[in-house]
């Protein structure tokens, strides 16, 4: 089972990029930096998830 902490940081990392594409359309200099961050929250979700998968 997926643990609540994997779908906050999941949730939260598509929430960040969907955001970074939207601020990407109106030419937002912050738009890359959004997205990073997007990018690094689903990346930590992963390594949770798979760390969880590991441990049992």
């Amino acid at each position: 089972m997926i643990s609540k902490k994997v779908i906050s940081f999941f949730t939260f990392g598509v929430f960040l990029l969907i955001a970074g594409i939207i601020l990407m359309f109106t030419k937002n200099p912050q738009a890359t930096i959004i997205m990073t961050i997007g990018l690094i929250f689903e990346l930590i979700a992963i390594l949770i998830f798979v760390w969880n998968k590991l441990k049992k």
